[in-house]
């Protein structure tokens, strides 16, 4: 006796037929009648008198014809509970990212993922991208966000965004109305650079000589903000993504000019372990991202 079996019953007794209720039950109709006889064997009692044609419900068909009814609703019941809980998104979402997609881009998704999933949280934590990819690794974090990955084997890689990179500088500079510049308008110009380890200075550096020109590099840093107050102070110019100076723009603190190299910017991706199952709260915010 199982609860296919007993929704088998149902089915016959609803229809008042063994080949309709066969056919909702997905089953021939000799699989319905043995089911049916297999019912009343193990009951020990005549649940369907089947000398009338059509067939009559016996009273203690009728008895456990309810019963069956009440089981099955409850079952199903439970059954969609249980889906729908599958479904739920909630718990929190470890985020590591770099630290100029954590302070300029993820404050408007982790608003957005908060509005349409209220029971679910993310969690910010903004590193070095070494340590964004060893945090990845050591599972201390569901995924990351970096830019120009490296090719890992324990780490799967999600494409986002593409961020084009400007010229950034004082609105005294000489090149400041410049509707673009070429690499060659920087030969000489003091520069305040990323570090020589980070992928988006190798990017940099590539292009000026592929262009065959060369800055002068007069601060080297990790990060965006530290670049960003260099150019502030006069020390020279540098080159950004476009996201990571609009306050400044809008405060007409900075300029930002076009480059005539289009190919000239920086991918986004989304990292995660490879061989992990990931929770379906962390699905949807990498759906959310990627909707971008």
């Amino acid at each position: 006796m199982n609860i296919e079996t007993l929704r088998l019953f149902c089915h016959v007794v609803r229809t008042n037929s063994f080949s309709r209720g066969a056919r909702e039950s997905g089953v021939t109709q000799s699989a319905a009648s043995q089911g049916v006889r297999q019912l009343e064997e193990s009951l020990d009692a005549v649940l369907l008198d089947r000398s009338k044609r059509p067939f009559t419900v016996t009273p203690q068909g009728e008895i456990f014809y309810r019963a069956c009814r009440e089981l099955l609703e409850g079952f199903d019941q439970v059954c969609n509970e249980v889906a729908q809980e599958k479904c739920r998104v909630e718990g929190t979402v470890r985020v590591a990212a770099i630290y100029s997609v954590g302070l300029h881009d993820m404050g408007v998704y982790m608003q957005r993922f908060r509005i349409a999933y209220p029971d679910a949280r993310v969690r910010l934590e903004c590193l070095h991208p070494n340590e964004v990819v060893r945090s990845v690794e050591g599972d201390l974090a569901d995924v990351g966000l970096i830019s120009y990955p490296a090719a890992h084997r324990s780490l799967a890689v999600v494409p986002l965004w593409k961020e084009p990179l400007r010229l950034v500088c004082l609105p005294s500079h000489p090149l400041a109305n410049s509707k673009s510049v070429r690499c060659a308008d920087l030969d000489g110009a003091p520069f305040v650079a990323f570090d020589p380890d980070l992928g988006i200075r190798k990017a940099i550096d590539r292009v000026f000589r592929q262009e065959h020109s060369r800055v002068d590099v007069v601060m080297e840093f990790d990060n965006v903000e530290s670049i960003k107050e260099g150019v502030l102070l006069g020390a020279g110019v540098s080159i950004l993504p476009e996201p990571v100076f609009q306050k400044e723009i809008a405060m007409r603190s900075l300029r930002a000019i076009p480059l005539d190299r289009e190919d000239l910017v920086r991918p986004i991706v989304l990292i995660h372990r490879k061989r992990k199952q990931l929770p379906l709260t962390v699905k949807r915010f990498i759906d959310m991202l990627r909707s971008r």
